[in-house]
């Protein structure tokens, strides 16, 4: 009986292990792009949206898996954003936005308390304040009507266009996961793919990339917006912060100087000025555009590495910063911005990568925070919370209710038809597919001709040395970005990289304008 069992057992597990092996093999050695339960994946470039002018859809488990895994990727401090400085303060409306929004944080003379969080983006909570990088700008408004988050940066556009490729690119600026170094042939072997992303490239490594001071810089909101009024009429927008103090960047040598004498500059500058009250000032514009103006551009302005060049700005009002935190873990780094942060009158444009950052960046602090979150001080509301969610760690609420649904006739929750979302029409299939008009290259051009002639050498300077290391294709793909953006540009960068100026001028005749 025993033999017989082994006998019987034996060969079955060779088979099995056979199999295995050969399973092992086929996964090993396939060069297929897979989701984490192995299952392939079709298109790892473009998000599902409803149309090709349609918003992203929850359906795509590509997307929402990615995001999920990246914003998990760090315990405790965020994966990006991670050195932050915060301060309160007050924004106050100079003209009534009422024809444009319901939104009561922009009724006229309306005065509301806010908390900003400047930062910068790709490195460490410890890095120098001097390093090559956007600069968050992200202000939470608490508004009568609940909370309202302007995530954003210093730049105007962004470096994508999808949240698909989100991960990809804070990867592609991390150290090298083997070395802890950071390493240019990375970046620019994924930015050779991307070319939507030379705008912000430009910006990057142009002065703007290392600002002298928070109080120096001007914020943007990089996405479209919608607003609605009282008569459901919809408007798209884009928000832009002006600073009173000007603008002003290091160069090169500057930032060599300012970096060996501190490196926390930036904070130092924004506490000491708060601290004396020599109070730092922002005004608030808006563009507007109606949802047939969307079609009259040779571009998509959906498309968050897209200006909106020609478009008229309306002063909105003006924020003033007059209060540092009385705790900087407390407040500061607990504080949770997240688009998904709206209130009504105010909704998320169908720009992709706006979408997919709706669902993350709430998922992030989620995670990093717990799901009671905006519970904490610096993150709650100051009007009244009233709703089913319940539990979960660190619940520092006073419930007593045992009517913790919704709908009830022990205790109704009304469903306000003025919070309603507006609608927009849909029209074709379900799709995973680039924008239809992409337009890579001419506002490179265009912020690079608005640079002054030092400007322009410390960008030629600065973006060359990065090239110079990368390896030879992704180098001259980079090169023939910036040729086609401006042959000024592409040039003097060739130059510094030590690349081939014919091959450059070769590979821009190929690409699209």
């Amino acid at each position: 009986m025993t033999t017989s069992l082994g006998l019987g057992v034996f060969p079955h597990r060779r088979a099995l292990g056979i199999l295995t092996a050969s399973l092992l093999s086929f996964s090993v050695s396939a060069a297929t792009l897979t989701r984490d339960n192995g299952a392939a994946v079709g298109d790892n470039q473009n998000s599902q949206t409803a149309g090709a002018t349609g918003p992203v859809l929850l359906q795509d488990v590509q997307l929402i898996q990615k995001l999920q895994r990246f914003d998990r990727e760090r315990i405790p401090e965020r994966v990006v954003h991670a050195r932050g400085t915060g301060a309160h303060g007050t924004f106050t409306v100079t003209d009534d936005l009422s024809d444009l929004t319901k939104a009561n944080v922009f009724a006229g003379g309306q005065s509301t308390p806010v908390f900003v969080r400047f930062s910068a983006v790709v490195h460490g909570n410890h890095s120098p304040e001097t390093l090559r990088d956007p600069r968050g700008f992200a202000t939470k408004f608490y508004t009568a009507e609940g909370n309202w988050d302007l995530v954003g940066n210093n730049f105007p556009t962004f470096f994508i266009r999808d949240a698909i490729k989100f991960p990809d690119m804070v990867h592609a600026f991390k150290p090298d996961p083997r070395t802890n170094l950071d390493d240019d042939s990375r970046r620019f072997d994924f930015f050779s793919h991307v070319p939507e992303a030379t705008r912000t490239l430009t910006e990057l490594y142009s002065n703007s990339g290392t600002p002298a001071s928070y109080r120096e810089m001007d914020g943007n909101g990089v996405h479209a917006y919608k607003l609605v009024n009282a008569k459901g009429e919809v408007h798209y927008v884009k928000f832009h912060w002006k600073s009173l103090q000007g603008i002003n960047n290091l160069d090169p040598r500057a930032v060599t100087k300012v970096q060996g004498q501190d490196y926390s500059h930036m904070t130092n500058d924004l506490v000491t000025h708060i601290n004396k009250g020599d109070f730092p000032k922002w005004d608030l514009y808006v563009q507007v555009l109606s949802p047939e103006d969307l079609y009259t551009f040779d571009f998509d302005p959906l498309d968050a590495t897209k200006i909106w060049p020609g478009v008229p700005e309306r002063k909105v009002g003006q924020m003033v910063l007059n209060r540092n935190p009385a705790n900087v873990f407390q407040e500061t780094e607990q504080v949770a911005m997240a688009p998904a942060n709206l209130v009504p009158g105010i909704e998320p444009s169908e720009d992709r990568l706006l979408q997919g950052r709706v669902f993350s960046y709430a998922d992030t602090q989620m995670y990093r925070l717990g799901p009671n979150a905006l519970q904490l001080p610096i993150n709650a509301p100051k009007v009244a919370v009233n709703n089913g969610n319940q539990d979960g760690a660190m619940n520092g609420g006073a419930s007593s209710s045992g009517v913790n649904y919704q709908p009830s006739r022990l205790l109704p929750r009304d469903e306000p038809q003025t919070a309603r979302y507006s609608q927009s029409a849909l029209s074709g299939s379900t799709q995973q597919a680039k924008i239809q008009h992409e337009q890579n290259f001419k506002q490179a051009g265009d912020l690079y001709r608005s640079f002054s002639q030092k400007e322009r050498q410390d960008l030629v300077e600065s973006f060359g040395g990065s090239l110079a290391g990368t390896d030879d294709e992704s180098k001259h793909i980079m090169l023939s970005f910036l040729y086609k953006a401006d042959p000024e540009y592409g040039t003097g960068v060739t130059k510094v990289a030590k690349g081939d100026l014919a091959r450059v001028k070769a590979l821009a005749a190929k690409l699209a304008d």
